[in-house]
Protein backbone atom coordinates (compact mmCIF):
# COMPACT_ATOMS: atom_id res chain seq x y z
CA UNK A 1 0.00 0.00 0.00
CA UNK A 2 1.16 3.40 -0.93
CA UNK A 3 1.38 4.54 2.76
CA UNK A 4 3.63 1.46 3.84
CA UNK A 5 6.43 3.86 2.37
CA UNK A 6 6.07 5.84 5.55
CA UNK A 7 7.70 3.28 7.19
CA UNK A 8 10.13 2.46 4.62
CA UNK A 9 13.85 3.45 4.01
CA UNK A 10 14.92 4.88 0.44
CA UNK A 11 14.57 3.16 -2.60
CA UNK A 12 17.62 2.28 -4.84
CA UNK A 13 18.34 4.12 -7.84
CA UNK A 14 16.20 3.41 -10.76
CA UNK A 15 18.22 2.08 -13.91
CA UNK A 16 18.47 3.53 -16.82
CA UNK A 17 16.07 1.38 -19.72
CA UNK A 18 16.43 1.28 -23.51
CA UNK A 19 13.37 2.87 -25.37
CA UNK A 20 11.57 4.38 -28.49
CA UNK A 21 13.98 5.84 -30.97
CA UNK A 22 12.03 9.37 -30.71
CA UNK A 23 12.61 9.04 -27.01
CA UNK A 24 15.74 11.38 -27.07
CA UNK A 25 13.60 14.55 -29.10
CA UNK A 26 11.13 14.73 -26.05
CA UNK A 27 11.67 17.69 -24.59
CA UNK A 28 12.14 17.81 -20.71
CA UNK A 29 9.46 21.03 -20.74
CA UNK A 30 9.28 20.99 -16.43
CA UNK A 31 11.18 18.74 -13.31
CA UNK A 32 8.00 18.55 -11.69
CA UNK A 33 4.09 19.85 -12.76
CA UNK A 34 2.80 21.69 -15.51
CA UNK A 35 4.37 25.49 -15.08
CA UNK A 36 0.98 27.30 -14.16
CA UNK A 37 2.87 29.99 -12.40
CA UNK A 38 1.46 30.38 -9.75
CA UNK A 39 -1.30 28.27 -10.65
CA UNK A 40 0.04 25.22 -9.31
CA UNK A 41 -2.59 21.87 -8.37
CA UNK A 42 -2.72 22.68 -4.36
CA UNK A 43 -3.91 26.64 -5.43
CA UNK A 44 -6.18 25.79 -8.11
CA UNK A 45 -7.98 23.43 -6.45
CA UNK A 46 -8.56 25.46 -3.60
CA UNK A 47 -9.35 28.11 -5.62
CA UNK A 48 -11.89 26.33 -7.90
CA UNK A 49 -12.95 23.62 -5.76
CA UNK A 50 -12.73 24.13 -2.19
CA UNK A 51 -13.93 27.49 -2.38
CA UNK A 52 -15.96 28.04 -6.02
CA UNK A 53 -19.44 26.28 -5.29
CA UNK A 54 -19.68 25.81 -9.55
CA UNK A 55 -16.16 24.33 -9.69
CA UNK A 56 -17.20 22.10 -6.98
CA UNK A 57 -20.69 20.81 -8.34
CA UNK A 58 -18.87 20.53 -12.01
CA UNK A 59 -16.42 18.16 -10.76
CA UNK A 60 -18.83 15.99 -8.84
CA UNK A 61 -21.48 16.07 -11.03
CA UNK A 62 -19.15 14.65 -13.82
CA UNK A 63 -16.90 12.33 -11.35
CA UNK A 64 -20.40 10.78 -9.83
CA UNK A 65 -22.17 10.48 -13.28
CA UNK A 66 -18.77 8.51 -14.38
CA UNK A 67 -18.68 6.38 -11.01
CA UNK A 68 -22.39 5.58 -11.81
CA UNK A 69 -21.84 4.16 -14.79
CA UNK A 70 -21.96 -0.11 -15.21
CA UNK A 71 -19.49 -1.56 -17.16
CA UNK A 72 -18.64 -4.30 -18.79
CA UNK A 73 -15.46 -6.68 -19.52
CA UNK A 74 -14.79 -9.02 -22.27
CA UNK A 75 -12.60 -9.77 -24.65
CA UNK A 76 -12.71 -10.85 -28.77
CA UNK A 77 -14.83 -13.78 -27.91
CA UNK A 78 -16.52 -13.54 -24.33
CA UNK A 79 -18.21 -11.27 -22.02
CA UNK A 80 -17.56 -12.36 -18.71
CA UNK A 81 -19.90 -12.20 -15.78
CA UNK A 82 -16.68 -13.33 -13.35
CA UNK A 83 -13.18 -12.36 -13.83
CA UNK A 84 -10.05 -11.19 -11.73
CA UNK A 85 -10.17 -7.98 -12.96
CA UNK A 86 -13.85 -7.39 -12.33
CA UNK A 87 -13.01 -8.95 -8.40
CA UNK A 88 -10.53 -6.55 -7.88
CA UNK A 89 -12.31 -3.39 -9.39
CA UNK A 90 -15.46 -4.53 -7.02
CA UNK A 91 -13.64 -4.57 -3.82
CA UNK A 92 -10.51 -2.38 -4.65
CA UNK A 93 -8.94 -1.48 -1.12
CA UNK A 94 -10.67 -1.95 2.46
CA UNK A 95 -12.23 1.66 2.10
CA UNK A 96 -13.66 2.18 -1.28
CA UNK A 97 -15.70 0.39 -3.55
CA UNK A 98 -16.24 0.43 -7.21
CA UNK A 99 -17.52 3.46 -7.28
CA UNK A 100 -15.72 5.29 -4.80
CA UNK A 101 -12.70 4.32 -6.31
CA UNK A 102 -13.61 5.75 -9.95
CA UNK A 103 -15.78 8.74 -8.20
CA UNK A 104 -11.51 9.66 -6.67
CA UNK A 105 -10.10 8.87 -9.40
CA UNK A 106 -11.86 10.94 -12.09
CA UNK A 107 -11.96 13.85 -9.58
CA UNK A 108 -8.24 13.93 -9.68
CA UNK A 109 -8.32 13.91 -13.31
CA UNK A 110 -10.55 16.50 -13.72
CA UNK A 111 -8.74 18.80 -10.91
CA UNK A 112 -5.23 18.17 -12.16
CA UNK A 113 -5.18 16.73 -15.17
CA UNK A 114 -3.87 13.62 -14.27
CA UNK A 115 -5.18 10.86 -12.12
CA UNK A 116 -3.21 7.96 -10.97
CA UNK A 117 -3.95 4.66 -9.33
CA UNK A 118 -1.36 2.38 -7.30
CA UNK A 119 -1.59 -1.52 -7.63
CA UNK A 120 -0.86 -3.73 -4.54
CA UNK A 121 -0.21 -6.84 -5.22
CA UNK A 122 -0.62 -10.16 -3.09
CA UNK A 123 2.30 -12.86 -2.42
CA UNK A 124 1.04 -14.33 -5.38
CA UNK A 125 2.39 -11.26 -7.40
CA UNK A 126 -1.24 -10.36 -8.48
CA UNK A 127 -3.12 -7.31 -7.70
CA UNK A 128 -4.86 -8.05 -4.59
CA UNK A 129 -5.56 -3.74 -3.96
CA UNK A 130 -6.11 -0.38 -5.91
CA UNK A 131 -5.45 3.07 -4.31
CA UNK A 132 -6.20 6.70 -5.51
CA UNK A 133 -2.70 8.75 -5.58
CA UNK A 134 -3.32 12.45 -5.06
CA UNK A 135 -1.97 14.09 -8.66
CA UNK A 136 -0.65 17.00 -6.38
CA UNK A 137 2.16 14.89 -4.49
CA UNK A 138 3.68 12.94 -7.52
CA UNK A 139 6.50 13.85 -9.64
CA UNK A 140 6.98 11.81 -12.69
CA UNK A 141 10.95 11.17 -13.06
CA UNK A 142 12.07 10.91 -16.82
CA UNK A 143 15.00 8.76 -17.69
CA UNK A 144 17.77 9.97 -20.09
CA UNK A 145 15.61 9.18 -23.03
CA UNK A 146 12.77 11.18 -22.05
CA UNK A 147 10.15 8.63 -20.88
CA UNK A 148 9.44 7.98 -17.66
CA UNK A 149 11.05 5.68 -15.39
CA UNK A 150 9.69 6.02 -11.65
CA UNK A 151 6.90 7.78 -10.09
CA UNK A 152 7.80 9.84 -6.43
CA UNK A 153 5.14 10.33 -4.19
CA UNK A 154 5.88 12.66 -1.21
CA UNK A 155 4.27 13.24 1.71
CA UNK A 156 6.20 16.16 3.93
CA UNK A 157 9.83 15.00 3.97
CA UNK A 158 9.13 11.43 3.22
CA UNK A 159 9.36 10.53 -0.36
CA UNK A 160 8.46 6.63 -2.16
CA UNK A 161 9.46 6.08 -5.56
CA UNK A 162 7.88 3.65 -7.65
CA UNK A 163 10.10 1.57 -10.61
CA UNK A 164 8.29 1.97 -13.48
CA UNK A 165 10.70 -0.11 -15.48
CA UNK A 166 9.44 -3.54 -15.10
CA UNK A 167 7.25 -5.74 -17.63
CA UNK A 168 4.18 -4.01 -15.97
CA UNK A 169 3.84 -0.68 -14.22
CA UNK A 170 2.53 -0.60 -10.64
CA UNK A 171 1.26 2.96 -11.67
CA UNK A 172 -1.42 3.56 -14.31
CA UNK A 173 -1.11 7.24 -14.90
CA UNK A 174 -4.99 8.76 -17.07
CA UNK A 175 -4.15 12.07 -18.36
CA UNK A 176 -5.83 14.70 -20.24
CA UNK A 177 -4.50 16.24 -23.59
CA UNK A 178 -1.64 18.96 -22.80
CA UNK A 179 0.26 20.15 -26.05
CA UNK A 180 2.56 21.74 -24.37
CA UNK A 181 3.93 19.24 -21.90
CA UNK A 182 5.53 15.77 -22.30
CA UNK A 183 4.58 14.30 -19.48
CA UNK A 184 1.57 15.64 -17.81
CA UNK A 185 -2.32 16.19 -18.62
CA UNK A 186 -3.70 19.74 -18.91
CA UNK A 187 -7.24 19.66 -16.84
CA UNK A 188 -10.58 21.98 -16.90
CA UNK A 189 -9.74 23.68 -13.84
CA UNK A 190 -6.13 25.37 -15.52
CA UNK A 191 -7.98 26.20 -18.35
CA UNK A 192 -11.07 27.94 -16.41
CA UNK A 193 -8.31 29.82 -13.72
CA UNK A 194 -9.23 33.47 -14.83
CA UNK A 195 -12.78 32.51 -14.76
CA UNK A 196 -12.37 31.18 -11.43
CA UNK A 197 -10.55 34.66 -10.26
CA UNK A 198 -13.57 36.74 -12.09
CA UNK A 199 -15.65 34.62 -10.10
CA UNK A 200 -14.55 34.54 -6.72
CA UNK A 201 -13.21 38.36 -6.63
CA UNK A 202 -17.05 39.32 -7.69
CA UNK A 203 -18.37 37.06 -5.08
CA UNK A 204 -15.69 38.64 -2.48
CA UNK A 205 -17.05 42.27 -3.44
CA UNK A 206 -20.09 41.58 -2.87
CA UNK A 207 -19.61 40.34 0.21
CA UNK A 208 -17.81 43.78 0.85
CA UNK A 209 -20.65 45.02 -0.11
CA UNK A 210 -23.19 43.76 1.88
CA UNK A 211 -20.28 43.83 4.94
CA UNK A 212 -20.15 48.04 4.37
CA UNK A 213 -24.11 48.48 4.51
CA UNK A 214 -24.02 47.98 0.41
CA UNK A 215 -23.18 52.25 -0.05
CA UNK A 216 -22.77 52.96 -3.17
CA UNK A 217 -19.88 54.48 -4.74
CA UNK A 218 -19.18 58.00 -5.37
CA UNK A 219 -16.54 60.88 -5.61
CA UNK A 220 -14.69 63.34 -3.36
CA UNK A 221 -15.40 66.88 -4.29
CA UNK A 222 -12.64 69.40 -2.53
CA UNK A 223 -14.14 72.70 -1.75
CA UNK A 224 -11.15 75.45 -2.26
CA UNK A 225 -11.37 78.15 0.60
CA UNK A 226 -10.54 81.95 -0.40
CA UNK A 227 -7.20 82.35 -2.48
CA UNK A 228 -6.69 78.08 -2.62
CA UNK A 229 -7.39 76.99 -5.88
CA UNK A 230 -5.53 73.84 -5.79
CA UNK A 231 -4.60 71.22 -3.49
CA UNK A 232 -1.36 71.24 -2.57
CA UNK A 233 0.77 68.34 -3.67
CA UNK A 234 1.37 66.90 -0.33
CA UNK A 235 -2.58 66.84 0.67
CA UNK A 236 -3.13 65.24 -2.81
CA UNK A 237 -0.41 62.60 -2.54
CA UNK A 238 -1.89 62.16 1.14
CA UNK A 239 -5.64 61.67 0.13
CA UNK A 240 -4.46 59.26 -2.77
CA UNK A 241 -2.55 57.00 -0.43
CA UNK A 242 -5.49 56.93 2.21
CA UNK A 243 -7.97 56.17 -0.49
CA UNK A 244 -5.61 53.03 -2.04
CA UNK A 245 -5.06 51.93 1.75
CA UNK A 246 -8.21 52.69 3.48
CA UNK A 247 -11.33 52.60 0.92
CA UNK A 248 -10.30 50.74 -2.29
CA UNK A 249 -10.64 46.83 -3.24
CA UNK A 250 -12.91 44.27 -2.12
CA UNK A 251 -12.44 44.28 1.28
CA UNK A 252 -13.60 48.03 1.61
CA UNK A 253 -16.10 48.11 -0.37
CA UNK A 254 -18.25 50.10 0.52
CA UNK A 255 -16.93 51.25 3.94
CA UNK A 256 -17.68 54.89 5.27
CA UNK A 257 -15.11 57.54 5.30
CA UNK A 258 -13.80 60.09 7.25
CA UNK A 259 -12.98 63.17 5.69
CA UNK A 260 -11.89 66.76 6.54
CA UNK A 261 -12.49 70.27 6.59
CA UNK A 262 -13.28 70.97 2.60
CA UNK A 263 -13.71 67.60 1.68
CA UNK A 264 -17.12 66.70 0.15
CA UNK A 265 -18.50 63.20 -0.36
CA UNK A 266 -20.71 62.96 -3.45
CA UNK A 267 -22.37 59.57 -3.92
CA UNK A 268 -22.66 58.73 -7.82
CA UNK A 269 -25.79 56.41 -6.94
CA UNK A 270 -23.84 53.03 -8.76
CA UNK A 271 -25.27 50.47 -6.86
CA UNK A 272 -24.21 46.36 -7.28
CA UNK A 273 -27.48 46.24 -10.24
CA UNK A 274 -25.80 49.08 -11.66
CA UNK A 275 -22.36 47.47 -12.11
CA UNK A 276 -23.55 44.11 -12.97
CA UNK A 277 -21.55 42.47 -10.50
CA UNK A 278 -24.66 39.42 -10.67
CA UNK A 279 -24.11 39.72 -14.79
CA UNK A 280 -20.57 39.14 -14.49
CA UNK A 281 -20.31 36.32 -11.64
CA UNK A 282 -22.93 34.53 -14.07
CA UNK A 283 -20.85 34.74 -17.24
CA UNK A 284 -18.02 33.70 -15.03
CA UNK A 285 -19.89 30.75 -14.11
CA UNK A 286 -21.06 29.63 -17.54
CA UNK A 287 -17.60 30.20 -18.80
CA UNK A 288 -16.46 27.68 -15.80
CA UNK A 289 -19.33 25.09 -16.96
CA UNK A 290 -18.35 25.45 -20.47
CA UNK A 291 -14.48 24.41 -19.29
CA UNK A 292 -15.47 21.08 -17.71
CA UNK A 293 -18.08 20.71 -20.60
CA UNK A 294 -21.34 20.56 -18.25
CA UNK A 295 -24.58 22.14 -19.65
CA UNK A 296 -25.05 25.28 -17.60
CA UNK A 297 -28.82 24.58 -17.03
CA UNK A 298 -27.83 21.42 -15.35
CA UNK A 299 -25.97 24.02 -12.74
CA UNK A 300 -28.71 26.01 -12.18
CA UNK A 301 -26.85 29.28 -13.63
CA UNK A 302 -29.68 31.39 -15.01
CA UNK A 303 -29.81 32.94 -18.73
CA UNK A 304 -28.65 29.64 -20.19
CA UNK A 305 -30.83 28.74 -23.61
CA UNK A 306 -28.96 26.45 -25.40
CA UNK A 307 -30.77 23.42 -24.79
CA UNK A 308 -34.80 23.18 -25.06
CA UNK A 309 -35.06 21.52 -22.01
CA UNK A 310 -33.69 20.07 -19.22
CA UNK A 311 -33.63 16.49 -20.68
CA UNK A 312 -32.27 17.76 -23.52
CA UNK A 313 -29.56 18.97 -21.52
CA UNK A 314 -28.72 16.33 -19.75
CA UNK A 315 -28.55 13.59 -22.43
CA UNK A 316 -25.98 16.17 -23.74
CA UNK A 317 -24.06 15.80 -20.61
CA UNK A 318 -23.58 12.37 -20.79
CA UNK A 319 -23.01 11.89 -24.33
CA UNK A 320 -20.56 14.26 -25.00
CA UNK A 321 -18.89 14.21 -21.35
CA UNK A 322 -19.43 11.88 -19.51
CA UNK A 323 -19.24 8.88 -21.74
CA UNK A 324 -16.09 10.03 -23.56
CA UNK A 325 -14.27 10.58 -19.90
CA UNK A 326 -15.52 7.02 -19.06
CA UNK A 327 -14.65 5.49 -22.36
CA UNK A 328 -11.14 6.94 -21.44
CA UNK A 329 -10.69 5.66 -17.82
CA UNK A 330 -12.58 2.51 -18.16
CA UNK A 331 -10.16 1.33 -21.16
CA UNK A 332 -6.77 2.33 -19.33
CA UNK A 333 -7.78 0.52 -16.10
CA UNK A 334 -8.58 -2.58 -18.20
CA UNK A 335 -5.58 -2.50 -20.34
CA UNK A 336 -3.28 -2.23 -17.23
CA UNK A 337 -4.82 -4.55 -15.03
CA UNK A 338 -5.01 -7.03 -18.39
CA UNK A 339 -1.29 -6.91 -18.48
CA UNK A 340 -1.45 -7.67 -14.68
CA UNK A 341 -3.25 -11.03 -15.32
CA UNK A 342 -1.97 -11.75 -18.56
CA UNK A 343 -5.07 -11.35 -20.33
CA UNK A 344 -5.91 -9.23 -23.30
CA UNK A 345 -9.57 -7.89 -21.73
CA UNK A 346 -11.80 -4.54 -22.68
CA UNK A 347 -13.07 -2.50 -20.01
CA UNK A 348 -16.05 -0.53 -20.82
CA UNK A 349 -19.18 1.25 -19.87
CA UNK A 350 -22.90 -0.93 -20.69
CA UNK A 351 -24.40 1.68 -22.67
CA UNK A 352 -27.53 -0.21 -22.91
CA UNK A 353 -27.97 0.13 -18.86
CA UNK A 354 -27.52 4.36 -19.03
CA UNK A 355 -30.90 5.94 -18.16
CA UNK A 356 -29.95 9.14 -20.25
CA UNK A 357 -29.24 7.27 -23.61
CA UNK A 358 -32.72 4.52 -23.09
CA UNK A 359 -34.24 6.35 -26.35
CA UNK A 360 -30.90 6.48 -28.30
CA UNK A 361 -30.36 2.99 -27.59
CA UNK A 362 -33.94 1.93 -27.88
CA UNK A 363 -33.71 3.33 -31.66
CA UNK A 364 -30.42 1.91 -32.22
CA UNK A 365 -31.43 -1.67 -31.70
CA UNK A 366 -34.80 -1.58 -33.49
CA UNK A 367 -32.64 -0.35 -36.50
CA UNK A 368 -30.19 -2.98 -36.45
CA UNK A 369 -32.28 -5.52 -35.79
CA UNK A 370 -34.84 -4.30 -38.40
CA UNK A 371 -32.03 -4.28 -40.55
CA UNK A 372 -32.50 -7.68 -43.13
CA UNK A 373 -29.39 -7.30 -44.91
CA UNK A 374 -26.99 -7.57 -41.89
CA UNK A 375 -25.80 -10.77 -40.55
CA UNK A 376 -26.63 -11.83 -36.78
CA UNK A 377 -22.20 -11.25 -36.09
CA UNK A 378 -22.40 -7.89 -38.21
CA UNK A 379 -25.47 -6.70 -36.05
CA UNK A 380 -23.82 -7.53 -32.77
CA UNK A 381 -20.93 -5.97 -33.85
CA UNK A 382 -22.47 -2.82 -34.40
CA UNK A 383 -24.03 -2.85 -30.56
CA UNK A 384 -20.59 -3.49 -29.56
CA UNK A 385 -21.63 -7.15 -28.47
CA UNK A 386 -18.87 -10.32 -28.64
CA UNK A 387 -19.27 -12.81 -31.44
CA UNK A 388 -21.51 -16.01 -30.22
CA UNK A 389 -19.34 -18.75 -29.55
CA UNK A 390 -20.50 -22.26 -30.46
CA UNK A 391 -20.88 -24.90 -28.36
CA UNK A 392 -18.79 -28.03 -28.65
CA UNK A 393 -21.95 -30.22 -27.91
CA UNK A 394 -24.08 -28.08 -30.86
CA UNK A 395 -24.67 -30.13 -34.41
CA UNK A 396 -22.41 -28.65 -36.94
Amino acid sequence: MVLDFLRRGNEAAVPEVKASAAGPVIAHMSAGRVAWTPRDTASLTKQGFISNPVGFRAVKLIAESVASLPLVLQDAQTRFDEHPVLNVLAAPNPSQGRAELIEALVGQLLLSGDGYLECVCSESGLPAELHVLRSDRIRLVPGPDGWPVAYEYSVGSKKHMFDVTGEVSPICHIKSFHPQDDHYGLGPLQSAAQAFDVHNSASRWSKGLLDNAARPSGAIVWNASEGQGNLTAEQYNRLVSEMESNYQGARNAGRPMLLEGGLDWKPMGFSPSDMEFQKTKEAAAREIAIAFGVPPMLLGIPGEATYANYAEAHRAFYRLTVLPLAIKTAAAIGRWLGDWFGDPVQLKPDLDQVPALAAERDAQWNRVANAEFLTVAEKRQMLGLPPIVPDENDDV
